[in-house]
């Protein structure tokens, strides 16, 4: 009984590692989107900040959602190489939003003035959150029982990193900007390599 306790408790601790560490990389667009917010913020509005963290966080949820719905419609048909799918999935995300931050553009450019347009932030709710739409297509493969637990942390984690992508936005500016989109790709290309090794019985956690 002890060893059945103390096996759910490690199954637990491991599913929140992975969602955590998953909904922090997916965050990290958003949360770049949240520093030009704040950016263009004179005096930090928490009204608005509230409201754009919301729109990230919602779409962050949401989209993993779609992604699941797509991929259950034909996860059987590629179940013996599922995870290499997720691999691939992960490692193009992350090398994307690697190759962004080394490239330097300026994701500012695409977040307007310091007054909310709610269509404007409804589409980089969308544009940000593509990356989970991604993702979610690999909960189909990864058989995870816990998928609304998941969704929620998603959306929380993105909720919680744009309120404060905000505030550094506001406070400190840009700087790090780069490296936080730079750390999330990096997170996800190692949760995929993670996935990938337990896949193939290299790596037992």
């Amino acid at each position: 009984i002890c060893f059945l306790k103390n096996l759910c408790i490690f199954a637990i601790f491991s599913f929140f590692l992975k969602s955590i560490m998953l909904g922090v990389g997916l965050a990290m667009d958003a949360f770049a989107v949240a520093v030009c917010k704040g950016l263009n913020m004179r005096k930090l509005d928490y009204k608005q900040t509230a409201l754009i963290a919301l729109f990230f966080g919602g779409f962050q949820a949401g989209m993993p959602l779609i992604g699941w719905f797509i991929g259950s419609r034909f996860a059987h048909y590629i179940e013996s190489i599922d995870h290499w799918v997720t691999f691939i999935l992960l490692a193009i995300i992350g090398g994307k939003m690697i190759f962004e931050a080394i490239k330097g553009e300026d994701e500012c450019d695409e977040c307007g003035d310091n007054k909310l347009n709610l269509k404007e932030l409804t589409a980089l709710a969308i544009a940000t959150s593509i990356d989970a739409l991604a993702v979610g297509i690999t909960f189909a493969f990864l058989r995870n029982t816990y998928l609304v637990l998941s969704f929620v942390l998603i959306g929380v984690i993105t909720f919680v990193l744009s309120v404060l992508g905000v505030k550094i936005g506001n406070v400190f500016g840009d700087k790090y900007e780069k490296k936080a989109e730079f750390a999330g790709g990096l997170i996800l290309i190692l949760l995929g390599v993670k996935i990938l090794l337990e896949h193939l019985g290299i790596l037992v956690l």
